[in-house]
């Protein structure tokens, strides 16, 4: 997939230390995530391995510059057809239209896994993505205040949650 001069992609091993870098940027510079610790190239590449489809990333001039992933949601076959997703552009990359795009292929990719709910966990402290979310028809379904620690404050969790249209289980599309 294309977009202008950037294109969109699943994820190859060969982009594992990119999709590293973007990572711990946003562990060691942000509070997006309440995770502090960083992520190894050993993680990243077994996490690809075992989740294949589900990373997608995108690419400015043959490098890449986002990626977008989801993993599990919670334990339990109920909560088979839910998974929660991540979304991360490097910030050259942000307010050109990539994130959207590479949102639309996520759900293209769990739309044909079977997935019907996608759900983003979102730092309070994060308001521009909880903006991006509402604009790729997410919505909002609950805050936990003070559930996260980092950087000396507690934070916020904002949830939001989008419905695929994909057909129930067990039933013909």
């Amino acid at each position: 997939m294309t977009q202008g001069n950037a294109n969109f992609r699943q994820a190859r091993m060969a982009d594992v230390i990119a999709i590293r870098d973007i990572t711990n940027a946003a562990i060691r510079d942000t509070l997006t995530t309440f995770t502090t610790a960083e992520c190894g190239e050993t993680e990243i590449a077994a996490d690809i391995a075992l989740r294949w489809a589900a990373y997608q990333v995108a690419l400015l001039d043959d490098q890449v510059v986002g990626f977008a992933t989801y993993d599990t949601f919670r334990d339990g076959p109920g909560y088979a057809h839910t998974k929660e997703l991540s979304i991360h552009l490097t910030a050259n990359a942000r307010r050109r239209g990539l994130g959207r795009a590479l949102m639309r292929r996520l759900e293209e990719v769990a739309v044909h896994a079977g997935v019907r709910v996608l759900v983003a966990g979102i730092s309070g402290a994060n308001p521009e993505a909880q903006v991006f979310h509402a604009a790729c028809g997410f919505e909002e379904v609950g805050r936990m205040a003070q559930v996260g620690y980092k950087s000396g404050q507690w934070l916020e969790l904002v949830l939001m949650q989008k419905v695929l249209l994909v057909a129930d289980p067990g039933t013909t599309a």
